[in-house]
């Protein structure tokens, strides 16, 4: 394998709805999502990320968890009531986000730790355990006995 194919993009066009009042971060989690092949809709708020979700076929969520107006957790709730098979990979600068807050996620990371790569792991993972529940189930993935899973850069 070379060095330039361990680099391959590794999205499949997947739809990707990012969320977080940073628009520094926002724009370079979408540069960098992009790059690897994943289609990617912005956010700069709870409630604009809340009218995309239910407006687009979104594969995945990656969500901020401290907003103005709406943090994280309250949007997490409410996608989740809409639509509780899409995958929601929350971004934190807190490290010890509380365990109701966990509990409406799939995975979370903290924001800086590990890096990009660390990010791209977690949604090729999170993308594809979905794709197998989906495959499996027929219709999509049930959240009901997903554990959520806090990442920190080890890696």
């Amino acid at each position: 394998m070379t060095s330039q194919s361990k680099t391959q993009a590794r999205g499949q066009g997947e739809f990707i709805l990012c969320v977080d009042d940073e628009t520094t971060g926002l724009s370079v989690r979408k540069m960098i999502l992009e790059s690897q092949g994943y289609r990617v809709v912005t956010a700069e708020n709870g409630p604009d990320g809340l009218a995309i979700f239910s407006a687009e076929p979104i594969d995945l969520v990656v969500l901020d968890y401290k907003m103005p107006d709406m943090n994280g957790d309250v949007v997490a709730e409410k996608m989740k009531h809409l639509k509780p098979s899409i995958p929601i990979l929350m971004l934190s600068a807190y490290v010890d986000l509380p365990g109701e807050t966990l509990a409406l996620v799939d995975r979370s990371l903290t924001k800086g730790e590990g890096g990009p790569l660390m990010m791209l792991k977690a949604i090729a993972e999170l993308l594809t355990i979905a794709q197998m529940a989906k495959a499996i189930s027929g219709s999509g993935p049930t959240s009901s006995n997903r554990q959520p899973q806090t990442i920190t850069g080890s890696s």
